[in-house]
C-alpha cells in the first residue's frame, strides 16, 4: 500500500507540476530570421468547415479582410461533404478568389485537409476552422517564424468569445496551458497544436494520417523529419466559447480518444533513444497526463489505508478531501464556480472525468470517425 501511494502520488502531480519544472531546466533554444525565406512567401488558407451555412460567410470575409497580398495567397475552403448551404455560398466567392474543395468520401475533417492539401501551391499551409476568426496581421506574423529553416510548423495561441462577441476571461487553466505551451516551444517544439489556426511547410503535411488528428500528427510529422513546431504568443486565434457544459464535455472526450488512438497507434514517437527531448515531452504532457484519472482514486484508496501511519499520508488525505469537497460544491452550486476556489478544482476533475471516459471508450473499441462542430 505504501509503494501504491507513492506511484499514485507521482503520477498525480507529475504532469502538471513536475514537467514543467523540469522542462524550465532544460535550456531554451533559440528561434532566429536567416532571411532564407521570402518576406511575403506565397500562402494557402485551408479553411476547415462542414455544415456552416450560418458562419462560412463570415469567416470568408474575415480571410479575405487580411493584410496580405492577394496576389500571394490562396483561399480554399475543404468542405467535409456539408450537405446544408455551405457550398453554395464557397462558390458564390468564386470571383474573388475563393476555392472549393469537396471531400468525396464525407469521411472527417483530415480527409477533408487533405485533399485540400493536394490542390494548395503555397509555400505555408494555413489552416483553420470555420469558426475561428484571425487578426488581420495573423499570416505576416506566422510567415516571420518559417525564417528559420528548423521551424516545420507554427500554433497559434487561442482566445475564447463570450457569446455576445466579449474576449472571454483567460483563467488560470487556460494561461497555465499556453505557459506550457512556450515551454515546450523553446525546447523540441509543441506535442500539439491549436487545431483551429496554425500552419505548416507543405513538406510537412506530405505525411497527412487521416486517423489521426491533424494538429498532433503535424507536430509529430515535425519531430519525425527532424523540425520543431512552435507556438506564436503574437498570433491569436478568437472561437467562440461552449456555453453548454454538456457538449463541452463531449468535445474533451472526442479529443482525448482521437489523441490516445493516435499515440498509442504510433508508439515509437516515445522513444527517447529515437526521438530525444521531443520523445520525453510527449510522454510527460500527453501519456502522463491521460493516467491521471487512474492515479487519483488509487491515491485516495491509499491514502485512507495509510492516513493513521504518519502525519503526511494524513495531510494528502486532508487535501484530496478538500479538493473533492470544492469540486462536490462547484456540481451542486454552479453558481460557486464564479471563485477561482471552486472553478479550478471542477474544471481540473471535470478534465479528468473526460480523460476516464475516453479511455473506457479506447478500450472497448469506440473510435472517432466522423466530425461533428461544436456548436458555438
Amino acid at each position: 500500500m505504501t509503494l501504491l501511494f507513492w506511484i499514485a502520488l507521482f503520477v498525480s502531480v507529475y504532469s502538471y507540476f513536475a514537467y514543467p519544472i523540469v522542462l524550465s531546466l532544460v535550456v531554451r533554444r533559440k528561434i532566429g530570421q536567416t532571411g532564407e525565406v521570402e518576406a511575403e512567401p506565397r500562402v494557402s488558407l485551408i479553411i476547415a468547415a462542414y455544415n456552416e451555412e450560418r458562419r462560412i460567410r463570415e469567416k470568408l470575409e474575415n480571410t479575405l479582410a487580411l493584410d496580405y497580398p492577394a496576389d500571394k495567397r490562396e483561399i480554399i475552403v475543404a468542405s467535409d461533404q456539408s450537405d446544408d448551404g455551405t457550398d453554395d455560398i464557397v462558390r458564390s466567392y468564386a470571383g474573388r478568389g475563393v476555392r472549393l474543395s469537396r471531400a468525396v468520401s464525407g469521411k472527417g475533417k483530415e480527409v477533408a485537409q487533405k485533399a485540400a492539401i493536394e490542390l494548395a501551391t503555397g509555400d505555408v499551409l494555413v489552416f483553420s476552422d470555420a469558426a475561428t476568426m484571425i487578426e488581420p496581421g495573423a499570416i505576416r506574423a506566422l510567415v516571420r517564424y518559417f525564417d528559420d529553416p528548423n521551424v516545420g510548423a507554427v500554433s497559434s495561441e487561442d482566445r475564447f468569445l463570450s457569446q455576445d462577441g466579449k474576449v472571454v476571461g483567460e483563467g488560470l487553466y487556460v494561461r497555465y496551458e499556453m505557459w506550457l505551451r512556450r515551454l515546450e516551444s523553446q525546447r523540441a517544439g509543441l506535442v500539439g497544436l491549436s487545431g483551429s489556426f496554425f500552419a505548416a511547410r507543405p513538406q510537412v503535411c506530405e505525411s497527412w494520417d487521416t486517423g489521426v488528428p491533424s494538429d498532433f500528427n503535424t507536430a509529430l510529422n515535425c519531430a519525425r523529419r527532424g523540425l520543431v513546431a512552435v507556438t506564436s504568443p503574437d498570433v491569436l486565434g478568437f472561437y467562440k466559447d461552449i456555453s453548454d457544459p454538456a457538449r463541452e464535455y463531449a468535445r474533451k472526450r472526442r479529443t482525448v480518444l482521437r489523441g490516445m488512438t493516435a499515440l498509442l497507434k504510433t508508439p515509437e514517437l516515445m522513444n527517447p533513444f529515437r526521438y530525444g527531448m521531443f520523445a520525453f515531452q510527449v510522454i510527460s504532457h500527453k501519456l502522463a497526463r491521460w493516467l491521471v484519472p487512474v492515479a487519483l482514486p488509487l491515491l485516495l484508496i491509499a491514502s485512507l489505508a495509510k492516513a493513521g501511519d504518519h502525519w503526511f499520508y494524513g495531510l494528502i488525505l486532508v487535501l484530496q478531501l478538500l479538493f473533492y469537497g470544492l469540486v462536490a460544491l462547484g456540481h451542486w452550486r454552479p453558481e460557486s464556480r464564479e471563485r477561482s476556489v471552486v472553478r479550478v478544482p471542477y474544471y481540473f476533475f471535470q478534465a479528468n472525468l473526460a480523460i476516464a471516459h475516453a479511455w473506457l471508450d479506447y478500450l472497448s473499441g469506440r473510435r472517432v470517425t466522423s466530425w461533428t462542430p461544436s456548436k458555438r
